[in-house]
Parts: structure tokens; C-alpha cells; sequence
């Protein structure tokens, strides 16, 4: 008797354990569905297209082409071109606007008279879209309508006052100086809510041990700050290499390729000679890099908090 009654109570036993493990998934399961559907199988087919040959002007050749795609890579002039332009772009606009947000950020820390004000005019540039701030800074550095090309040459950088964006040796400078207009709040608006977040009593106890302003920055406001730093630095970097809408907007690409990185690369073949094979090849191998370069990060950002 006691035998056959244990027999069920084990089994329900069972079934309420394997309940208490499915139960947190059956919650978080309409999430997941989400992301399958619009981002893993995306992903997917948009990789698979790197192994065809998709071109809509020639829609009777398609078929899987293998290695194809990624073997025209090398040869690519181009590309190689984009891939150099890309580490400028990005490491370019990313430096200035770490300095500027980090700036903006320690200054809209104190109070001062008009300090709301500011803080609005700082935020604007990250509500504004970025095809119109494209358009704006291509306006201010035509020479004919906009005071750039002549601010510049009253101070000397220039001999004339002429576009900058149909220069092959400056063009990049233009989008890359909009870039920096456009990312500067985001360093503004996260690093001022870790330096907010910072106890003011350790600042007073450094002052009292005689710390200096610099000693202050350097002893206590960069290793709180360091672990907003590091992600903040990481997530922007990816959005910059993925940002084309400004270099399309403004330059195209142009003049010769000069300003073309790979996403703007991707566009042009994508929606401009319609090879989705060829653009969906180069869009993995910056997917490959991108990627490359958040584990490299993380590991980096592990090993320093190991050691300290």
C-alpha cells in the first residue's frame, strides 16, 4: 500500500519541479519569440545572401555561389579603402566626442546661473535626425550659402574659401565633424549620471587632505567613472561604424571613395547597384569585426576588474 502511494506522489513530485523550471521561461517567452523573429532569422537570411549571387539587375543568375562573395573581397580596391576609412571614421569622431561629452559632463555637474539652459542646448543635437543634421552641416560647408568655408579661411586652414566635402584629402573631416556634433550628448548625458552618482563626501575628504582639482579627476572621478567609461566607449564605437546616414547624406562617398566606410560601402551596393550577394558578404565581414572587437573589450574590461 504504502509502495503504490508513493508511486504518485513521486511523479507529482516531479511534475511540480518540472513546472518550477519552465515556469520562468513560459514568462519570458513571448520576449524571445520577439527576438527570433526580428533579429535571429533576419540575421540569418541576411547572412545566407552572402553565399549567393543576388543581383535584382540580373535576376536569371542566382544560385549559391560559396566563397565567391568573400573571394571578390580581397581583390576589391574599394573595400580595402572603406575597411581603412572605417577606422578613421570611427576612431576619429570617437575621440572628440568622448573629450567634448567628458567635458560637458564635468562642467553640467556644478551649478551656475542658466545651467538648465545649457543642458537643453547640449541634448538638442541627439533629438534632431540625423538625414536633417546631415543636411545642415552639408549647407554650412557649401560655400556659396554657409559661413564655414569663410570662418575657415579668415583663420588660415584654408586659402580659399571653398567646400571641403569635394576635396579628397579633407572631405572626411566634414562628416566626421558632424559626427561629433551628433554624439557628443550621449557622453554628455551618461557620464553625467555616473559623475551625479558619485558621493560628494569623498571630495570633501580630499580636499581636506589638501587633493588638488587634478588629483580629485585623477584619484577618484576616472575609477568611478572607468566602468561607464568602458561601455560607453564599446556601444559607441559599434554605432559609429554601423553610422552611414551622415557620410551618405553629405559626401555620398565621394569624392573617388575617399569617405567611404564599409555600412556607407554596403549601401551603395546594396541599394545603388543592387548586388545584395556582394553587400551582404562585406556587411559579415563588418559583423565579424564589430564582433572581434566587443569580446576584445569585454576581456579587457574582465581582466582589469580581476586585478584590481
Amino acid at each position: 500500500m504504502n509502495i503504490a502511494a508513493s508511486g504518485p506522489a513521486r511523479g507529482g513530485a516531479g511534475l511540480r519541479g518540472l513546472g518550477r523550471v519552465l515556469e520562468p521561461w513560459c514568462y519570458i517567452a513571448p520576449g524571445l519569440v520577439l527576438v527570433l523573429l526580428v533579429m535571429i532569422v533576419p540575421l540569418v537570411i541576411g547572412l545566407s545572401y552572402a553565399f549567393q549571387q543576388l543581383q535584382i539587375l540580373n535576376p536569371f543568375v542566382r544560385g549559391w555561389v560559396g566563397l565567391d562573395n568573400f573571394a571578390r573581397l580581397v581583390s576589391d580596391r574599394i573595400f580595402w579603402l572603406s575597411l581603412a576609412n572605417t577606422l578613421y571614421w570611427t576612431f576619429g569622431s570617437l575621440l572628440f566626442q568622448f573629450l567634448f561629452g567628458l567635458g560637458l559632463a564635468l562642467l553640467l555637474n556644478r551649478s551656475f546661473y542658466g545651467k538648465r539652459a545649457v543642458q537643453a542646448l547640449v541634448f538638442l543635437p541627439w533629438a534632431v535626425p540625423s538625414f536633417l543634421g546631415g543636411l545642415t552641416w552639408a549647407w554650412l560647408f557649401n560655400p556659396v550659402v554657409g559661413p564655414l568655408p569663410y570662418w575657415l579661411f579668415s583663420l588660415g586652414l584654408l586659402v580659399e574659401p571653398y567646400n571641403i566635402l569635394g576635396d579628397p584629402r579633407l572631405a572626411m573631416l566634414g562628416p566626421i565633424a558632424a559626427n561629433v556634433w551628433f554624439g557628443v550628448p550621449f557622453f554628455a548625458i551618461t557620464l553625467l549620471a555616473a559623475l551625479q552618482s558619485i558621493p560628494n563626501e569623498l571630495y570633501e575628504a580630499a580636499s581636506i587632505d589638501g587633493a588638488g582639482p587634478f588629483q580629485q579627476f585623477r584619484l577618484i572621478t576616472l575609477p568611478f567613472l572607468a566602468p561607464m567609461i568602458a561601455i560607453t566607449v564599446m556601444l559607441r564605437t559599434i554605432w559609429i561604424s554601423n553610422f552611414a546616414d551622415l557620410i551618405v547624406v553629405m559626401t555620398g562617398g565621394g569624392p573617388a571613395n575617399t569617405t567611404q566606410i564599409l555600412a556607407s560601402y554596403i549601401f551603395t551596393l546594396a541599394f545603388r547597384k543592387l548586388d545584395f550577394g556582394y553587400a551582404s558578404a562585406v556587411a559579415a565581414v563588418l559583423l565579424l569585426l564589430l564582433v572581434l572587437y566587443a569580446a576584445l573589450l569585454i576581456r579587457l574590461r574582465m581582466s582589469f576588474r580581476s586585478t584590481t
